[in-house]
């Protein structure tokens, strides 16, 4: 049974930092490629970064690029997401979701494995 299980979020000011962590078990960690979206509340989940575990290629949506890291380790088969620079606008549920892709994957019905989200709140 593939699992996610995604966590680190919390309540943060503006300013500051936190790091998401998204263990995997049940799926051969250097087949997929690991993704993190976020959802507001009204609006669609959208792709804020990707990993491939295939191609190591990475990516970022525009306006968390210079402030947002994402990272692996493969020992542990998890994937972070460090956040820096936060800002209230990054406020939602955050969610990663990972697949066996061969290359980076940012569409929402292209994942089959969820975690749970994890609320991130950035106050001003």
């Amino acid at each position: 049974e593939v699992q996610l299980q995604a966590s680190g979020g919390g309540l943060v000011q503006a300013g500051g930092s936190l790091r998401l962590s998204c263990a995997t078990s049940g799926i051969t960690f250097d087949d997929i490629a690991i993704s993190w979206f976020r959802r507001v509340p009204g609006k669609e989940r959208e792709a804020v970064s990707c990993i491939s575990n295939v191609d190591d290629s990475i990516y970022y949506e525009d306006s968390v690029k210079g402030r947002f890291t994402i990272s692996r380790d493969k020992a542990k088969s998890t994937v972070y997401l460090q956040m820096d620079s936060l800002k209230p606008e990054d406020t939602a549920v955050y969610y990663c979701a990972a697949d066996t892709f061969q290359r980076l994957a940012t569409v929402v019905d292209e994942y089959l494995y969820w975690g749970q989200g994890t609320q991130v709140t950035v106050s001003s």
